[in-house]
């Protein structure tokens, strides 16, 4: 990822408060940190997976042409009966017979597991934005909420096996705050 592709994508949130930060700039699984927060409560429910044409700002990041289409696969990481983040993830169709073929069959396992799980994934540096009304997955990432926030803060980056790449984009829900 270059500069030029990710000219939204900071690659520090700003004007956010402590408790937020330490969530969105773990650089660790998120999904293991939720469970930890959690204990038995942490579920993933999936709520899209399909060939799909990606986001405008996915397009450089992924080396897609517009009409291209990818696995766009969109879950819920749930504590409880509590949505905490929305997760995006995009996979280039073409590599879906290589590194990344496993995908397809996930359901409502985690994609960290996976990617966390294997040595061989390397990882980019985290980049951040602030999404709102006008971002795409600002309002598939508000569906299951009571309440419509103004923004929400979410974060991205690359995952790379055998040199194909995943791009993955969690979204912080406003109740990942309540975890302890």
């Amino acid at each position: 990822m270059n500069a030029a592709q990710l000219s939204d994508w900071h690659p520090a949130p700003s004007s956010i408060s402590p408790r937020a930060r330490g969530w969105l700039q773990n650089r660790g699984s998120l999904t293991q940190l939720i469970q930890r927060r959690c204990c038995s409560e942490f579920s993933v429910k999936p709520v899209f997976q399909s060939l799909a044409t990606v986001c405008d700002d996915e397009l450089a990041v992924m080396n897609l042409r517009r009409d291209e289409l990818a696995l766009v696969r969109e879950v819920y990481l749930y504590c409880g009966e509590t949505p905490v983040v929305f997760a995006h993830s995009v996979v280039a169709r073409k590599h879906l017979r290589g590194a990344w073929r496993s995908l397809i069959g996930l359901g409502n396992k985690s994609l960290g597991t996976v990617l966390f799980t294997n040595p061989v994934v390397k990882r980019t540096p985290l980049r951040f934005k602030k999404l709102t009304a006008a971002h795409p997955l600002f309002s598939r990432a508000c569906r299951k909420l009571r309440v419509q926030p103004g923004n929400l803060w979410a974060r991205r980056s690359l995952f790379t096996l055998h040199g194909q790449s995943i791009l993955v984009t969690e979204v912080f829900l406003p109740s990942i705050l309540e975890l302890a």
